[in-house]
């Protein structure tokens, strides 16, 4: 069964569709690979495991199933190292120097962790916007670092809109995992750090023939896209974006055929993921490249937690996300056949995040994540 997810195959899809000179000009091979060679080079640095899920792919009748596990990427528990404190440093070395520099972006937690973690070995002021919901446990996560946090009334959204403000006010810049109109040249290596996660993955041995990929803005979704589109062209896996379905604003926006945002409070467990408006930037890759768009109940990821938790792994709410999605469609008979998932299907899964907030992973699952997974060596 479903469990409630909804499927829509993506109606603007142009699968051999080149990756041309406009997509090469926001994301790229060769930027992927720059971006790989500077972080590859941060102390610390180690791919994250690529873990074959034995028992959930003979469950759900695959051949396959590849959970790439972020519980442990550098300090921050989460994948949005590869893309906000990227940005950063990248932003330094245009300048030139950290003198007088502040950055500022909104977060629903991870991205705003990152960007305060790239900040402090920079040596980089940080003032970063988190909304209403956005627990205490993850908003102390970034302060943690060093950063200045302030919360602000509304969802998301608002916390971008108030940073956008602030930073123009006080002269800061913004290091955005979202684009907007004459705002898109930072977003774009924000983006291109998480397309590292693909180029581990070949590294490591994955040959899918399907990726299920967490929604959010699409930054991560355009990011794996764009290594494989660029790389095998209309022979790449079959890629399906998945979101919680109170903060689907990607599947709505391939509903209705051109950008789209969604409104409402997007109170979601899938925090990571509760954003109401697209990336620009990451619409214009996912729009005509991405296969399908799913939209999950959060009852569906806590499950998901819950039985990752009983393999020893210790994933977040928005981390288990894709693989939730999986299950969701491996479990429905027309999803199946829509998406091709055969018994010959090699799935990718990006578990983008571990315990990031403990006392809510508590909550969902019954079980502290030190007692579920141990820190690494």
């Amino acid at each position: 069964m479903s469990g409630g997810a909804a499927l829509l195959a993506n109606p603007a899809l142009d699968r051999h569709r080149a990756y041309g000179e406009g997509e090469r000009a926001i994301l790229s091979l060769a930027k992927a690979a720059e971006a790989h060679r500077a972080i590859s080079a941060w102390d610390g640095y180690r791919p994250t495991p690529l873990l074959s899920l034995g028992r959930i792919a003979a469950e759900a009748g695959v051949a396959e199933v590849l959970y790439k596990h972020e519980a442990h990427r550098f300090a921050l528990k989460s994948f949005k190292a590869l893309g906000g404190a990227y940005a950063v440093e990248r932003l330094v070395a245009a300048r030139g120097s950290a003198d007088g520099l502040t950055v500022t972006c909104a977060t629903d937690g991870n991205h705003g962790r990152a960007v305060a973690w790239g900040a402090r070995r920079l040596g980089v002021e940080a003032v970063i916007y988190v909304h209403e919901t956005v627990s205490e446990g993850r908003a102390a996560a970034i302060a943690a670092f060093g950063a200045e946090v302030r919360r602000v009334p509304g969802n998301y959204d608002d916390a971008v809109r108030a940073s956008a403000e602030a930073a123009a006010a006080n002269g800061w810049t913004i290091v955005s995992d979202t684009s907007w109109p004459g705002y898109d040249l930072i977003p774009r290596d924000v983006m291109q750090g998480y397309a590292v996660l693909a180029l581990e993955a070949e590294g490591q041995g994955a040959r899918p023939t399907h990726v299920f990929i967490q929604g959010g803005v699409g930054g991560l979704a355009a990011g794996v896209l764009s290594w494989y589109w660029e790389k095998e062209g209309a022979s790449r896996p079959v890629l399906v974006v998945v979101e919680p379905d109170r903060a689907d604003c990607l599947l709505v926006s391939a509903k209705a055929g051109r950008w789209t945002s969604v409104g409402g409070d997007l109170d979601t467990i899938m925090a990571g993921l509760a954003c109401g408006e697209p990336s620009e930037l990451a619409w214009a890759l996912l729009s005509p490249g991405a296969d399908a768009f799913m939209a999950i109940p959060d009852l569906l990821a806590a499950d998901t937690m819950r039985l990752l938790a009983g393999e020893g792994l210790a994933a977040g709410e928005s981390g288990v996300a894709g693989l939730a999605g999986f299950r969701a469609a491996a479990g429905d008979a027309r999803m199946r056949a829509a998406l091709g998932l055969d018994a010959g299907a090699r799935i990718l899964c990006i578990g983008t995040e571990g315990a990031t907030d403990p006392a809510i992973y508590r909550e969902i699952v019954g079980r502290d994540a030190a007692d579920v997974e141990k820190e690494p060596a």
